[in-house]
């Protein structure tokens, strides 16, 4: 395993977090060498716990359309206020289990 990158997450903007690369269109449908972003473990399973797959090819390959999502941005306005050092709990939204995926 590599070593692991510390930085600022490209999402909530906070600072000295482990990140990680998210593919802003999902690797499974057709993504492995477009954009990615770096992104905390918080915010990378928040994204993944609202939205498919599909949702995140479709309508939310960049940063920007993220942020600007409301199904995010009340997650992005708590997460920035919590320090780095929190661990945070992630539950897939009732839309997501609805789907069954």
């Amino acid at each position: 395993m590599g070593k692991k990158l510390i930085g600022t997450c490209e999402l909530c903007g906070r600072d000295d977090l482990e990140l990680t690369v998210h593919h802003l269109t999902p690797k499974e449908l057709g993504g492995t060498f477009l954009p990615t972003a770096n992104v905390c473990i918080a915010c990378h399973k928040q994204i993944h716990a609202l939205y498919t797959n599909e949702e995140l090819a479709i309508r939310l390959s960049t940063i920007a359309s993220l942020q600007d999502d409301e199904k995010i941005s009340s997650f992005l306005k708590w997460i920035r206020k919590q320090p780095a050092t929190r661990q945070v709990r992630i539950r897939k939204s009732n839309e997501r289990k609805q789907k069954g995926r």
